[in-house]
C-alpha cells in the first residue's frame, strides 16, 4: 500500500503541476470556478483572482484569459468556514491543519457565491480525507505489520 501511495502522490503532484500550466478554461472537470477576492495582508487590500477548484487544489489566475495559474493552494487537511474579516461580513476562511501553514481569506461577489464556494471547498477536501486517514493509519502501524 505504501508503494501505491508514493505512486499516487507522485501522479497527483504531476497532475496539479500540469493543471497549473493550463489556461483556466482548459482544466477538465473543475469542482468550482469563478471570481474570488483574496486578502493581501501586506498591501491591506483584496485582490481579485479567477479561481478553479480541482481535487482539493485551488488554482489562482490573474483572469479568465490567463495562460497559466500564478498560484495555487493545496487544501488537504484545511478547514473551511464562513467568517467575518475586517469590513467584510462574510468571507471564506481556509484554516490549515497546523500553524506552520498560512490561513487564507477569500470573498466572492456576494453571500450566495460565498456559500457556493464553501460547499464546493468542503466537498473537495472531504473527498481526500478517507484516503489521508487510511494512509495515516497504515503509517502508524508497527513496522512488522507493514513489511511486504
Amino acid at each position: 500500500m505504501y508503494v501505491v501511495f508514493c505512486l499516487f502522490n507522485h501522479v497527483w503532484v504531476d497532475v496539479t503541476r500540469h493543471n497549473s500550466n493550463l489556461p483556466p478554461l482548459a482544466v477538465k472537470n473543475p469542482e468550482c470556478l469563478g471570481l474570488l477576492h483574496k486578502v493581501d495582508k501586506m498591501k491591506d487590500m483584496w485582490i481579485q483572482h479567477y479561481c478553479i477548484l480541482k481535487d482539493s487544489c485551488l488554482y489562482l489566475y490573474s483572469g479568465i484569459r490567463a495562460t497559466h495559474a500564478h498560484g495555487g493552494i493545496y487544501l488537504h487537511g484545511y478547514m473551511v468556514r464562513e467568517q467575518p474579516y475586517g469590513s467584510k461580513k462574510s468571507t471564506i476562511e481556509l484554516r490549515p491543519p497546523s500553524d506552520e501553514f498560512k490561513t487564507f481569506y477569500f470573498c466572492a461577489e456576494n453571500p450566495n457565491e460565498n456559500k457556493r464556494w464553501i460547499v464546493a471547498l468542503k466537498a473537495s477536501i472531504q473527498k481526500w480525507l478517507p484516503l489521508h486517514q487510511a494512509l495515516q493509519d497504515y503509517m502508524s502501524r508497527p513496522s512488522e505489520e507493514t513489511r511486504m
